[in-house]
């Protein structure tokens, strides 16, 4: 293996992420472990140097204290603790170190090198996709978005053929979407594609959900049953492989930290799941996952495409989805983005997107009282997804983009723009 790693193990910390970037703005690789790891799991990972135990506000869960085992006391491996009064540890801090004090554990008392970059973190997942998939096969879930585009593209790079991706058009994509998809992955880069069109099968699954959560877990479900389906079609298949990124993990609920929203591929997986899965991404950031996009070679305008989540414009078209509502939502946010991409906002904004509501606004066309949707515009700036800030846009622009929206897409009568950050908002409005 080519990095160090240091292990954070999460002890109802609420600022894990903080001491994982400040590892690895140091230069070394950092992965966060729930509390409760074991030895033999821990002695699965690769060139671990030290462990810090991060304690917080969310060390008692349902009653009781959240704690190492004390084995892990014993195995030899530098530890600190943060926070955590019921530390063994020989180095305990009581409030967050310094970063000259995480320097010296770091480099001075675990020996660690500066070996974090992203051919060495390419280099090692490789190695460590081939180890777990062997001469099996892997079947791709590829919604085309950042993370899952990243996610093909470096299992090709490890396992080649035995990679399958399957595309499937769940009905909530945004306008020409898949037809991109196939575009790119089945003819400029020559992968296993399979395209599935379950625009129907999705939408009447979804018909009357009107719960966000439930939405979530009805299109993770029946996308792992597609997968399914298309695997029992092929011989070999073993494997899941997800863009899972570690934002989808926190805010999918740790043991920890409440449920903030069950993203598809986390808190929305079944129970039975038939397949393991492979999540070479899991511990990285959204500006990771793009830097590992740009050295594995993929071309900018798909490693700088906005986010697209799992369960497309089902988190958008809030409340009980129809058909109506989904193309109205569909066509705005085509509107908007071609607008974005008109006064160069699309290299600026690192989110952007439409939200219909489930009610009607009153308002006036053909010179007389109509009732129309009402459509959210969304502008977010983030580095890593765990925090945004609102986009100030011009007036100009956003009336523009409102008169296009109300012109063209007969069913809206009223367009708004949204300014709440994150936190207390998330990113998503579902």
């Amino acid at each position: 293996m080519k990095q160090d790693m240091i292990v954070i193990l999460d002890l109802g910390s609420t600022q894990n992420t903080v001491v994982a970037r400040q590892i690895r703005d140091m230069g070394v690789y950092s992965e966060i472990h729930p509390h409760d790891i074991t030895p033999e799991e821990l002695g699965k990972l690769d060139n671990v140097k030290g462990i810090i135990l991060n304690g917080g506000e969310n060390r008692v869960v349902d009653g009781e204290e959240v704690v190492v085992m004390d084995a892990l006391y014993d195995l030899g491996i530098p530890m600190i603790s943060i926070d955590y009064p019921q530390s063994k540890c020989e180095k305990q801090f009581s409030v967050f170190p310094t970063d000259e004090e995480m320097k010296a554990f770091v480099f001075d008392t675990c020996k660690s090198e500066a070996n974090w970059n992203m051919k060495n973190f390419i280099a090692d997942q490789v190695e460590i996709i081939r180890r777990q998939v062997g001469d099996k096969k892997v079947l791709l879930a590829l919604s085309g978005g950042v993370d899952s585009s990243v996610v093909a593209a470096l299992l090709i790079k490890a396992i080649g053929k035995q990679l399958t991706c399957v595309h499937v058009n769940h009905g909530l994509m945004r306008k020409n979407e898949s037809e991109n998809v196939v575009e790119v992955f089945g003819k400029q880069l020559d992968a296993n594609l399979v395209y599935v069109d379950a625009t129907d099968r999705f939408l009447d699954k979804l018909a009357g959900v009107a719960d966000p959560e439930e939405k979530r877990k009805i299109i993770g479900s029946e996308f792992i049953r597609v997968f399914e389906e298309e695997a029992r079609k092929l011989e070999g298949i073993e494997f899941l492989g997800q863009g899972t990124i570690y934002p989808d993990i926190i805010e999918s609920g740790t043991k920890t930290a409440k449920v903030v929203k069950s993203h598809h591929n986390v808190g929305g997986l079944p129970e039975d799941l038939q397949f393991a899965l492979v999540e070479p991404l899991a511990q990285l950031f959204k500006d990771e996952v793009r830097a590992c996009g740009v050295e594995l070679g993929l071309p900018a305008e798909m490693v700088y495409r906005q986010p697209f989540p799992g369960p497309g414009l089902g988190v958008r078209c809030l409340g009980a989805i129809t058909r109506e509502r989904l193309e109205a939502l569909r066509e705005s946010d085509a509107i908007l983005r071609e607008e974005f991409a008109k006064t160069g906002l699309d290299k600026k904004v690192w989110q952007y997107f439409t939200v219909v509501p489930d009610f009607k606004a009153v308002g006036v066309r053909n010179h007389e009282r109509s009732m129309g949707y009402m459509v959210v515009i969304r502008a977010v700036n983030t580095i890593d997804a765990m925090t945004a800030s609102i986009e100030r846009i011009d007036y100009d622009i956003l009336e523009n983009i409102c008169a296009r929206i109300t012109a063209e897409v007969s069913s809206v009568s009223r367009v708004c723009y949204e300014i709440t950050p994150k936190p207390v908002a998330t990113i998503e409005f579902e």
